[in-house]
């Protein structure tokens, strides 16, 4: 909604919001001329030609109702979105995982190629300070969320699509549901599509006869091999086999950690070149790309112990973040996971899929569960992950502390110099590494 909000007041348009309490992001926005309520009144939507919420927000949300008596248009989130993209040609980027990731990253290339262009990011990306822009721009580039079906409303001139994975199982079903959504979501692109053909469901989907493939599959039209991590970077090569790009072996070094981010990166590449940026621009963008908040975000580094906060919070994005911990060549001893599981109708479905998410990790931590406001589930805690991974696992070290306000105090005793430990989930775990920081230096846990 943030995001939504900065590029409507960079438009031109007055711009107001409520929250139910202050933060960084919410500082930001006033520093922009948005109006900022804290807490909710029926009384701010009067006057207002159009009032919009997050999926998170209920129906009966009092500022909601007014705006629906008084006659004041309601939109979703996703078609307040879909109204920013239908202002100029869009390209976004789809799928389960590594969205937040490939989007920053053509917003880097595009950056990079003198094109500016108008944003609507996941997250802040770190090159630019912000996770959306409005430039006036002839190009916006923006992620596409399937959780509530706003990909399948967006007005797209193009699109990447980085894999198909469970997720949202209460909107779709089943996998087969997801998988069925992205492929109606294809259908809707009038311009290029730019897939990773590694991906086994995007494989078997109906694409357009001209689709641009990416992967580390030899059939892929953007090829990317010889995966080397050296000194805190990553170098690989693409080699493509699309003669229409005039780019046939490209050498790529990146600051950003494991073969998840090989394959956004190649995505990115493929489609900056596939709409005509020059292969050399769009490869030094990379190179200086300083990544996303919360991916692999290295927080600091205490008596020897190294703090990083990541988003990931399904199997596969933990399995990938263990795996590029535990493959660095950064000389940690151990590789220590804090997991926050995230909502209870996620957990009552899938937790089961964590099982084996966690093998690359000599530690495991797992606190309860997130809301990130659906309604708790009686017998549904973050103990399912806990029982998952020591089933399938039964020498691993999996630890439970259910309490997270303690969950600081708890984590710095089982830490040890030479230690990686990595907070990972959507929720306010987000802080946790701040927390051990604080509870280190003898401060306030806050």
């Amino acid at each position: 909604m943030s995001a939504i909000a900065t590029c409507l007041v960079q438009m031109g348009h007055e711009v107001s919001g409520s929250d139910i309490k202050t933060s960084e992001v919410i500082n930001r926005l006033s520093a922009l001329g948005i109006q900022i309520n804290i807490g909710h009144n029926h009384a701010v939507v009067h006057g207002c030609d159009a009032v919009t919420a997050s999926t998170a927000i209920p129906r009966s949300n009092i500022e909601l109702v007014e705006a629906e008596q008084s006659g004041v248009q309601v939109l979703s989130r996703a078609a307040m979105l879909a109204a920013i993209c239908a202002m100029k040609p869009s390209i976004a980027v789809a799928g389960t995982h590594g969205k937040t990731t490939t989007t920053s990253l053509l917003v880097r290339i595009f950056a990079e190629a003198g094109l500016d262009p108008n944003f609507v990011v996941g997250g802040d990306v770190l090159d630019e300070g912000v996770g959306a822009r409005w430039t006036g721009s002839s190009w916006t580039i923006v992620e596409a969320d399937e959780s509530d079906g706003t990909h399948l409303e967006l007005p797209l001139a193009a699109s990447i699509l980085t894999n198909v994975d469970s997720d949202h199982l209460d909107q779709y079903g089943d996998l087969e549901g997801v998988a069925s959504g992205f492929q109606k979501y294809l259908r809707g692109i009038q311009g290029p599509v730019v897939v990773c053909i590694d991906d086994p469901h995007i494989a078997g989907m109906e694409k357009p006869a001209d689709a641009v493939t990416y992967g580390f599959s030899a059939d892929a039209k953007f090829r990317c091999h010889t995966v080397e991590a050296t000194h805190g970077e990553t170098t690989f090569s693409i080699t493509s086999n699309d003669s229409a790009t005039h780019a046939a072996e490209l050498q790529v070094r990146m600051s950003l950690r494991g073969r998840h981010n090989v394959l956004n990166v190649t995505g990115a590449l493929a489609m900056a070149i596939t709409l005509g940026i020059d292969p050399h621009v769009a490869i030094a963008a990379v190179e200086n790309f300083s990544g996303v908040g919360r991916r692999f975000e290295i927080i600091g580094n205490v008596d020897g112990i190294t703090f990083v906060d990541d988003y990931a919070h399904l199997p596969r994005e933990i399995s990938a973040v263990m795996s590029a911990a535990k493959t660095s060549d950064d000389n940690w001893g151990r590789v220590v996971a804090v997991f926050q599981p995230n909502r209870y109708n996620r957990m009552a479905i899938m937790s089961d899929e964590y099982a084996d998410a966690f093998v690359d990790a000599d530690l495991v931590v797992i606190t309860d569960i997130y809301a990130s406001g659906t309604k708790k589930i009686e017998g549904v805690t973050g103990r399912l992950v806990v029982d998952a991974v020591a089933q399938a696992h039964p020498e691993s070290q999996v630890l439970w502390h259910e309490d997270r306000e303690s969950l600081a105090e708890f984590v710095n005793q089982v830490l040890r110099r030479g230690d990686v430990c990595i907070s990972m989930g959507c929720g306010d775990v987000e802080y946790l590494p701040s927390e051990i920081l604080a509870v280190r230096s003898g401060g306030q846990n806050s």
